[in-house]
């Protein structure tokens, strides 16, 4: 017994690196690889605009709790190459590494989303258009990219929208139509279907969108 006592006791720290590996691999975003307790201290300056916890308290910053973490890392390398054009994004994401992003992104998508609220007005517009789009006008559904629920498809890139500032949402698709914003696979998509919707039906779909949850 004594024997078998002694070699359980010496065998058992052995099996903690393995734990630790195991629980540290666990911990490793399924798609950026990055490293959500790193990204909680990396993520300190983004408190200014973003808000605790990504929630933002202003409605011309996005929130980016829930984000998928591929599109927050897309987004910071378009800023940090120039690509997506913003003063104020372009200086944060500068000294940003790849490792930076991938941990601060890990981190955001983690964070809860405080839920937002749609005007009834808005409905009777966007619904139509978010869950079955307008063959005649060749807009499809927003759904079909972005969710029944406006989550998103982290694994496709294609961004959470549901609880999005509706400000944020309004200036974002003005933008596409505009042809000011882009960047990316989805950009070009993106920029051929607010082409197509009226300046109204922009401003309904950002305050529907807010409501998802």
């Amino acid at each position: 017994m004594k024997r078998l006592f002694l070699a359980v006791m010496f065998a058992a720290p052995m099996m903690v690196p393995f734990v630790v590996q195991a629980e540290e691999a666990a911990a490793k975003d399924p798609f950026t690889q990055g490293d959500a307790a790193a990204g909680a201290t990396k993520a300190a300056p983004c408190v200014a605009c973003h808000g605790a916890g990504g929630n933002s308290s202003m409605p011309a910053w996005p929130n980016l709790a829930s984000q998928g973490s591929s599109y927050i890392v897309h987004q910071l390398k378009a800023f940090k190459s120039g690509q997506r054009k913003n003063p104020i994004m372009a200086a944060q994401a500068a000294n940003l590494s790849d490792a930076d992003m991938a941990d601060i992104a890990a981190y955001m998508t983690l964070q809860k989303v405080r839920p937002g609220l749609a005007s009834k007005d808005a409905v009777a517009i966007a619904e139509p258009l978010y869950r079955g789009g307008d063959a005649t006008r060749g807009i499809p559904a927003c759904a079909s990219c972005h969710g029944p629920k406006g989550a998103g498809n982290p694994a496709a890139g294609y961004p959470r929208i549901g609880a999005q500032h509706n400000e944020y949402v309004a200036t974002s698709l003005t933008a596409y139509k505009a042809g000011e914003r882009g960047t990316g696979a989805q950009g070009p998509m993106m920029q051929a279907v607010a082409a197509k919707l009226s300046d109204q039906e922009i401003q309904a779909l950002a305050s529907y969108v807010n409501g998802l949850q």
